[in-house]
């Protein structure tokens, strides 16, 4: 195994990975901005009302793009163990 494959493993990885995890942080971000919205024009600071609702769309968005999400894992993980085993032979 060479340097280079080395990192062309690696990137595919932590590209792969950052493709999963961009919608749900960007659903989270776009929650969290309205939710600063509405604290900031009705004046009420309460640490429940930025918690609980980040974390029901982070699970929603989670439950809803799981399919999409293992699809991507499995496509990388069949990929990756199909490159070893050429390497191997």
């Amino acid at each position: 195994m060479t340097e280079e494959i080395v990192i062309q493993v690696l990137k595919e990885a932590f590209y792969t990975a950052f493709i999963i995890i961009l919608p749900v942080l960007g659903v989270t971000l776009v929650v969290g901005i309205f939710i600063s919205i509405f604290q900031a024009a009705t004046s009420i600071q309460e640490m429940t009302l930025t918690f609980v609702p980040k974390i029901l769309v982070t699970a929603l968005t989670i439950i809803f793009l799981l399919p999409w999400m293992i699809d991507k894992m499995m496509a990388i993980t069949i990929r990756m163990f199909t490159m070893f085993n050429t390497m191997i032979k």
